[in-house]
């Protein structure tokens, strides 16, 4: 069987299975971020992301720009855990005729986002390849009472998300802000069941909510913040790099929040049982079953 058959997720699900870890680890290999026992009131965060040119940005792209993206969706990943980022390590492969000037901008990138969120970049490697790779680890924490998973989704949960979607290829998957400063406040003033970031299109990082919480969902067109980049419907629930938040509260935390006003919360649908799967109500109100679609490396 090829790896193309077998596809990115089921490749992740068969090495999961081998993996055995101590106690010491209290979430392993299948949310944003691993968790591990620290101290008497918080919990380590440890994620790691690889950017390939090609892939993730263009050779045309601005290196500044890559640079920073390079950083920012680790801390994204511990934002979608309600953390802090703390430290981080960087390692690059670097095509040999790639100027110097360009690694500067590079490397100017990823540190000023580092300054921005308190970030310590405390060491890498280097190699060479045929195109530039950036491969980034990061440890971050978080209070053990603010630690949010993707697994505790409840039936009558409203589902949330934050900032809009759709067309991120336009720019906003370089320029993106990690919301940080969001799931702090949120989980600092509610009680999150659930949360993830968008990294990969909204009905497949949904849909990973689904799994692992075992329910299902019911999402409205009209409801979904849509960008105005956005090329239609299935660039809007797909085609992800848009790095939002997307979350989960009862029906009491979500009056609350809707109370408040606060324009970059908004609601899109509800939790539904696992039988009910995932489904959207489009603006003619009818109901269709929606695919797990979204962005896949196999």
């Amino acid at each position: 069987m090829s790896i193309r058959r077998l596809g990115e997720f089921g490749l992740i699900e068969r090495f999961r299975k081998a993996i055995k870890t101590d106690p010491s680890v209290i979430k392993g290999s299948g949310d944003d971020c691993a968790v591990m026992r620290f101290d008497k009131k918080h919990y380590m965060l440890f994620t790691c992301d690889m950017l390939i040119e090609g892939i993730d940005f263009t050779s045309k792209e601005d290196p500044f720009l890559v640079g920073r993206k390079a950083i920012a969706v680790s801390i994204s990943d511990i934002a979608s855990c309600c953390g802090l980022p703390r430290y981080c390590t960087v390692s690059m492969a670097l095509p040999r005729r790639s100027k110097v000037l360009t690694a500067d901008k590079l490397f100017k990138g990823m540190y000023d986002i580092c300054r921005q969120y308190g970030i310590n970049l405390v060491g890498g490697d280097l190699s060479r390849a045929d195109k530039l790779i950036i491969d980034v680890s990061m440890l971050g924490f978080v209070e053990k009472n603010r630690l949010c998973l993707r697994s505790k989704a409840k039936k009558g949960d409203v589902i949330f998300v934050t900032g809009e979607f759709g067309g991120s290829i336009k720019g906003k998957h370089l320029r993106f802000i990690p919301r940080v400063d969001e799931a702090r406040f949120l989980s600092e003033r509610f009680k999150v069941n659930s949360m993830i970031d968008i990294s990969d299109g909204l009905t497949q990082d949904l849909s990973h909510i689904l799994k692992a919480s075992s329910v299902g969902a019911l999402i409205y067109e009209d409801l979904i913040p849509a960008s105005k980049e956005a090329r239609d419907l299935t660039d809007v629930l797909s085609s992800g790099e848009d790095f939002e938040l997307l979350f989960t509260v009862s029906l009491k935390d979500a009056k609350k929040i809707l109370k408040r006003h606060i324009v970059n919360f908004k609601p899109i649908g509800q939790i539904m049982e696992k039988k009910y799967g995932l489904r959207l109500i489009d603006k003619s109100g009818r109901e269709k079953v929606l695919r797990e679609n979204g962005y896949r490396h196999f």
